[in-house]
């Protein structure tokens, strides 16, 4: 008998899936491995809107977190499984009701063990409600509320099954946005400041910290404006922001959106500098994409883009990760791969069994290396530690952001500082005229 063919079980549970998407009205994802699925299996649930780019890199980053646990024997001798449902969470009208059926169809359904959700905004609220009702530990790799894990914090019994992978909540952002903008101003000598950021509670919370912190450094604030998720024509806004006389233009970009927005104002040849988070910027294929018009952009990013040796993972994460998909991972890819390979399993492992409890706690004592952190550590409220460079935090231990630039087709690091330089790095200006020509 051929040992490659699929058996009547696995034919029986294919047809079975097939139906529930049918009749769900949406696609269940499974990646089968080996030649039987058995309750042996730990199941690894991804809940993302898979058809977008977060998505996308999401589920990606889990696969091949998988395959290589598996390559090497598991996790307490019992092989991963990766289960994911689309909860179409970036894709108009971000009807919550499809999202919430996503997420108790990958547990109810798809049997996930523990969840991974790359969605963000108030829905990761009700996703915690959800999984406190299941009993099911979270991690997410998107969304930056505060409250998410405040809640940890204020409610321990209901909300300890909530982690945050990535990114560092809101607050954290706003520290390191303010480090982003005045290592912006120190390379061009420009004060004045706009930003443009996608709507939402958290990136309101940011701007309001960015706007009462950066005058007393120095800095004007001459634009703030919102623009709503799926946004495609920013033709009103670059005529404000040029008019506010902008030198710098901070955008906080996590979509789609991203991708007009760069091209057009590279278009109307917008006589201010780009320096924020532009999650398209990341793809490796972005250059071609654009067609070369998003040289000079600079955006946020992990160093794993740049392959940065940050940490002894760093590097393996991102050679691996070209090797199975040709690509360089961005952000969203690195932080689900990460919790599978390192975090998570690290957890079981030092658990020693995948009891709901027993894990929590070993996730709550995490202090492991992974591909964005030497030190993976968790605060106390279930949030990333990110490095503030104080002395009992030292900016490179834990998980650390960067600022690259689009140079020629190539992502050049900006910040920190100590990376461009051993890059032999500069920043540099768009070829046309602007304040950098006065």
């Amino acid at each position: 008998m051929d040992s490659k063919a699929i058996t009547k079980i696995q034919t029986t549970m294919l047809i079975t899936i097939i139906l529930i998407a049918a009749v769900g009205g949406s696609v269940a994802y499974m990646f089968w491995i080996g030649p039987s699925q058995t309750a042996d299996y730990i199941r690894i649930g991804i809940c993302a809107d898979l058809d977008m780019i977060n998505g996308k890199a999401a589920y990606r980053g889990a696969l091949l977190a998988v395959e290589q646990i598996n390559a090497e024997g598991g996790v307490l001798g019992r092989n991963l499984t990766l289960v994911a449902e689309d909860d179409d969470s970036n894709t108009q009208p971000y009807d919550v009701a499809v999202a919430t059926n996503a997420l108790n169809r990958l547990i109810v359904v798809d049997k996930a063990d523990y969840i991974i959700a790359c969605s963000g905004g108030p829905l990761v609220l009700t996703y915690q409600d959800i999984c406190y009702q299941h009993k099911k530990i979270i991690f997410t790799t998107y969304g930056a509320l505060d409250n998410c894990t405040q809640r940890v914090l204020d409610d321990y019994g209901k909300y300890k099954y909530f982690f945050r992978t990535y990114p560092a909540n809101q607050t954290a952002i706003s520290m390191g946005s303010i480090g982003d903008v005045v290592t912006a101003g120190k390379y061009t000598g420009f004060t004045k400041i706009a930003f443009l950021f996608q709507d939402g509670s958290a990136t309101r919370a940011m701007v309001s910290n960015l706007n009462h912190s950066l005058p007393s450094l120095g800095f004007e604030i001459v634009y703030i404006n919102f623009f709503p998720l799926g946004t495609t024509d920013f033709t009103s806004y670059f005529a404000a922001i040029e008019t506010s006389g902008a030198e710098i233009l901070v955008p906080f970009m996590a979509g789609q959106e991203g991708a007009p927005f760069i091209e057009e104002w590279y278009d109307r040849q917008s006589p201010f500098v780009i320096w924020g988070t532009l999650t398209v910027a990341q793809d490796s294929d972005f250059w071609e994409l654009s067609e070369g018009k998003c040289n000079y952009v600079s955006f946020s990013g992990l160093p794993v883009i740049s392959g940065y040796p940050l940490t002894n993972k760093t590097l393996p994460t991102r050679q691996a990760f070209i090797q199975r998909w040709e690509e360089v991972p961005q952000d969203f890819a690195v932080a689900t791969y990460d919790t599978v390979r390192f975090i998570l399993s690290d957890a079981i492992r030092r658990a020693g069994s995948t009891e709901t409890e027993a894990v929590i706690k070993a996730l709550e004592m995490t202090d492991v290396e992974t591909s964005m952190a030497r030190h993976w550590i968790f605060t106390s409220s279930h949030d990333v530690m990110v490095g503030s460079g104080a002395p009992n935090n030292p900016a490179q231990d834990y998980m650390v952001m960067c600022i690259f630039q689009w140079q020629n087709g190539t992502q050049v690091p900006m910040r920190p500082e100590e990376i461009m330089k051993e890059a032999g790095a500069t920043y540099k200006y768009p070829l046309w005229q602007g304040p950098w020509t006065k």
